[in-house]
């Protein structure tokens, strides 16, 4: 550690004591806790009006009819491995391994992309079927829910790229560091959501 870096850690305390700007590292800390409390409200909200409206077909083709739990399957698989290969890219980070965490991101990317690709061929089979968003209230529920799951996970792929790039650039200092953790519990939080949705809206939806 240097003369400058040991001579500024006191006056960052101080300035805390002094009731001074919080250190970036706190203020991100901070903003990204509420980001995911943000996240989860709207999904709860999501969760809420579909379950309201599940049983609105307005004589359209229900659950039963159009879930392939099969598909489920593999997509909940995909999903959770991607979660596993995250978290161990986030531990090859943290030692300084940055090859190791290339290749777990690298896997992470494509099981996420895997996901995304049955995801999307669910709602192009669905619409295909005219059992589009359009078609009843329960079908504008399940699109809005699912799709907007999907959406996060197409954001976290994005983010996982740029994080990489960042990663090859800059090598993984602390402030990198504490980028990826972030990434990291984001992606985390995408399996907790997907587990409500598999249970919610697919597993309940089949009966």
């Amino acid at each position: 550690m240097t003369v400058t870096a040991v001579e500024a850690r006191p006056r960052e305390f101080a300035r805390e004591r002094r009731g001074g700007p919080a250190p970036t590292r706190v203020v991100v800390a901070y903003g990204f806790w509420i980001f995911i409390l943000s996240d989860i409200v709207m999904f709860s909200a999501l969760f809420a009006a579909y379950a309201v409206l599940s049983g609105n077909t307005a004589g359209g083709p229900t659950g039963a009819e159009l879930f392939n739990l099969r598909n489920v399957f593999l997509m909940t698989m995909f999903l959770l491995l991607s979660s596993y290969t995250c978290g161990l890219g986030m531990l090859s980070a943290e030692q300084r391994k940055g090859d190791r965490f290339r290749v777990f991101a690298a896997f992470t990317f494509v099981l996420g992309a895997a996901f995304l690709f049955l995801e999307i061929s669910e709602f192009a089979g669905m619409i295909g079927k005219g059992a589009g968003p359009s078609r009843s209230a329960f079908l504008s529920a399940f699109f809005t829910l699912v799709g907007m799951h999907g959406a996060h996970v197409t954001a976290g792929l994005l983010w996982l790229v740029y994080m990489t790039a960042q990663v090859i650039a800059k090598g993984l200092r602390p402030a990198v560091l504490r980028r990826l953790l972030c990434f990291s519990l984001f992606w985390h939080a995408l399996d907790i959501v997907w587990i409500g949705v598999m249970t919610l809206v697919y597993l309940m939806g089949v009966q």
